[in-house]
């Protein structure tokens, strides 16, 4: 069964560069890759109670648009990636961006979505900042890769995955994570972050199912005492020069979760390295 992966785009550079991460990331597996550009009218606000509808003038042209940026798109891929296993599909959609994801995933049983960290400068429309943080805190279907600006791809040798212990692991939510490991020999490195003196009873037996979970995987343990965990990230990834950073993103924000929503939102807007948000399962 070929993956499924989706790219939403704004034809900006951003977004072609996380199309191109993907692509080299799964450069050995057979992909189905979903490319999705949501497209606005330029007239059309949402206090204009007639809604577009296909067919007419403006909604054609823009739609048009939308292709033709596709043809662009396709054609720069072709060049740089003819890869056998991969093949393309494309999505023009009149809608919300986190909405026509959601629809894509169920229609399409996409797997993955990757997209850019910021979009098109000044554009119209869609700034992917904001949108890659929002999509990382809605999208719960599936995992969800965003990838800085400008990140040329190399073979991930180490991916960085923090996390406090405090609930128990599914190896169902860890499948990508490990995937990708395994695909670049790529070590998970294991980082909590240590308020209390020493892990409680709960807290030991999830880290030993942790460790039983990665047993095929090169994977070790760390410990920081950073009172800022975003900034405790920040620095363990840059001083070993990691190239991941995976998370669990929990369905309920609590308030000792290690991710809560202003972290994602810190190290979402300024990441150096991809960032992939598992979910619970």
């Amino acid at each position: 069964m070929d993956k499924r992966i989706l790219i939403p785009t704004d034809f900006s550079k951003n977004a072609l560069n996380a199309a191109r991460y993907a692509l080299d990331l799964y450069a050995k597996l057979n992909c189905e890759f979903y490319f999705l550009n949501v497209f606005r009218l330029d007239h059309y606000t949402t206090n204009t109670l007639i809604m577009p509808e296909p067919g007419s003038p403006e909604f054609e042209a823009a739609k048009a648009k939308s292709e033709e940026g596709f043809a662009k798109l396709l054609d720069m891929l072709e060049l740089h990636h003819d890869n056998p296993k991969h093949s393309y599909h494309t999505i023009s959609s009149f809608n919300f961006l986190s909405e026509a994801i959601k629809q894509t995933i169920a229609s399409k049983d996409i797997e993955l979505v990757v997209m850019g960290t910021q979009g098109a400068t000044g554009a119209k429309g869609i700034i992917f900042g904001s949108n890659t943080v929002n999509a990382m805190e809605k999208i719960r279907e599936c995992p969800v890769m965003a990838i800085p600006e400008d990140l040329r791809f190399s073979v991930p040798k180490e991916i960085v995955f923090p996390t406090n212990y405090k609930s128990t692991f599914r190896r169902k939510e860890l499948n990508y994570l490990i995937e990708i490991a395994l695909m670049h020999q790529t070590s998970i490195s294991v980082l909590h972050f240590k308020k209390e003196t020493s892990l409680d009873e709960s807290q030991e037996a999830n880290k030993q199912l942790l460790d039983d979970i990665l047993e095929n995987v090169d994977h070790s343990f760390h410990t920081l005492t950073d009172k800022n965990v975003a900034r405790g990230i920040t620095s363990f990834v840059e001083s070993r020069k990691s190239d991941m950073i995976a998370f669990i993103n929990k369905k309920h924000f609590l308030f000792n979760s290690i991710f809560s929503r202003p972290l994602v939102k810190e190290i979402g807007y300024d990441a150096k390295v991809p960032i992939l948000a598992l979910n619970e399962s």
